[in-house]
């Protein structure tokens, strides 16, 4: 009893020491290596937040995706901007079908495509948006992904990414990069032209095969197909026409009167 005290309590001071440890300063040897060597984030990256967040719908769509290794470099490379749909915008706003498309273990190529789609490996604030002078020619910056995302603002002051208004800018701030809340999902042209393949294949495959066309052994003409007739109609041959065999199944005739039946001894 008293060992497994001990063990306890020994668990308990190597979990303490670790703790202590980590919240130690680095070494100032250490501190001259740049980001993209270590490889590593601390708490304090855009990326922990956003893992952390209220965005919860997207965050999960990240880890599903398999993309926390290429996020993590790509932080530790430079800093990112990240567009963040709202939770509504994918639980109920989406279509239900291409929801399915995306999650589906073959599409993960396309998935991860959606996503990248969301991040620009540079950090542009609130305040680096264009102005709406400058709305007839908007700021074009290229994504993880290498499709490029288009930054607009109106009138009224509204920033607009793609088709997308910007509904809290800068909702997350951090020293590795930013988040801004965004109204509705960004799709890419190349996933959204790979979900209408998959989807007019599968229509085509859904489609039953016609049977072969059948020929009439009486007239050697082709059969026209039938359709159904209504109750109580007359049938659509008569019934002696219906019933009698053709003339290679004809019966042989019957013996006469002189037949091997009738002869006598």
């Amino acid at each position: 009893m008293g060992s497994q005290i001990y063990g306890g309590l020994k668990l308990v001071l190597l979990t303490a020491l670790i703790g202590i440890s980590a919240a130690l300063p680095e070494n100032p040897a250490s501190k001259h290596s740049s980001p993209s060597n270590s490889g590593q984030i601390n708490s304090n990256s855009v990326l922990v937040a956003l893992l952390d967040s209220h965005y919860t719908e997207l965050a999960e769509l990240v880890e599903k995706a398999l993309l926390l290794q290429t996020l993590e470099k790509a932080v530790s490379q430079h800093n990112i901007t990240i567009f963040a749909p709202r939770n509504e915008a994918l639980e109920r706003q989406l279509d239900p079908e291409f929801k399915r498309f995306l999650l589906e273990p073959g599409n993960l190529r396309s998935l991860q495509t959606l996503l990248l789609f969301h991040i620009i490996p540079t950090r542009i604030g609130s305040h680096q948006w264009p102005s709406s002078t400058t709305e007839s020619t908007p700021t074009h910056h290229k994504t993880l992904c290498n499709d490029r995302l288009h930054l607009t603002s109106k009138a009224s002051g509204e920033r607009v990414v793609d088709l997308a208004k910007v509904i809290l800018p800068d909702d997350v701030v951090r020293p590795d990069g930013v988040i801004h809340g965004i109204e509705r999902l960004l799709i890419p042209r190349s996933v959204q032209e790979d979900f209408n393949r998959r989807r007019n294949l599968q229509s085509i495959s859904a489609v039953l095969p016609e049977g072969a066309p059948e020929v009439d052994p009486r007239t050697h003409r082709l059969k026209k197909p039938a359709s159904p007739a209504p109750a109580g109609s007359p049938p659509v041959l008569p019934i002696f026409d219906a019933m009698a065999p053709g003339p290679s199944i004809a019966p042989a005739p019957a013996p006469g009167p002189g037949g091997p039946r009738f002869w006598s001894t």
